[in-house]
């Protein structure tokens, strides 16, 4: 309990620090921007595959147990629901972490026990502002924007199987998501996509960061900074969930 609410208190710190020296002088805008294209413009691909075969597999699985129902027509909303609020954002902070998160704290924690950084603290460059602060600010722009393909590639998907191959009505697929859907379904899963982005920057840059133990210690760090990114992601997926429906039923009532 002692080493948990350790990394909790010393993960914070490391967060809030970040988020301070974001937009300190001096700007770090060409290193957030080279981050952005390895975080997002690296990761499209796997995400478009990611999001082609979900969509194709969630597809087929609700049309097998709609269809003893007699609901096929149900289909196309109920995909788009899963997607845009569940699987879209959970699915592409677990890829980008494992992806980018392990890359960041592998790269961080090589800085760190070849004592670059505190080479960097020598020269007066604050190494937090320097190494996290860009990389956890293109996580949480960039995330989104994936969050965004994987939705637009596996509903696509999802209209190929269900008109193509299961002989659903392409009008009636589409009208009734925009009967169903609102834009607080994909808003909500867009905002989870960055909240996903935060938590793994951060935690994959704190990990690396304070590495020891030479090259195996940068192993190390790194399969802890991906484990602990993707269990948070999944707790987190949850609370959000929660935090986001509780604003909107107050919004609503008001």
């Amino acid at each position: 309990m002692k080493k948990f609410f350790y990394e909790v208190g010393s993960t914070t710190l490391f967060f809030t620090d970040s988020v301070r020296l974001m937009f300190a002088k001096p700007s770090r805008m060409p290193d957030m921007i080279r981050h952005m294209k390895f975080i997002g413009n690296d990761s499209v691909i796997i995400i478009c595959l990611t999001g082609v075969f979900t969509g194709l597999a969630m597809s087929y699985q609700i049309y097998i147990g709609f269809n003893l129902v007699n609901a096929t027509n149900l289909v196309g909303p109920t995909v788009a629901l899963g997607i845009f609020k569940e699987l879209a954002p959970v699915l592409t902070g677990l890829i980008v972490a494992a992806r980018a998160g392990g890359a960041m704290a592998a790269q961080i924690g090589t800085m760190r026990v070849s004592e670059q950084i505190d080479a960097l603290e020598v020269m007066g460059v604050n190494p937090i502002q320097y190494l996290s602060s860009p990389r956890v600010l293109a996580a949480v722009l960039t995330l989104p924007l994936l969050c965004g393909i994987f939705d637009i590639v596996a509903i696509q998907a999802s209209e190929l199987l269900c008109v193509n191959l299961l002989d659903l009505d392409k009008a009636i697929f589409w009208n009734k998501i925009e009967l169903w859907i609102r834009p607080r379904d994909v808003m909500e899963g867009l905002i989870k996509a960055a909240v996903f982005g935060l938590t793994f920057a951060t935690v994959c840059c704190k990990t690396g960061f304070y590495t020891k133990g030479g090259a195996k210690g940068v192993g190390d760090t790194t399969n802890k900074g991906v484990v602990y990114s993707m269990v948070l992601i999944i707790v987190l997926n949850l609370l959000v969930s929660n935090l986001i429906r509780l604003y909107f039923s107050l919004v609503e009532s008001f």
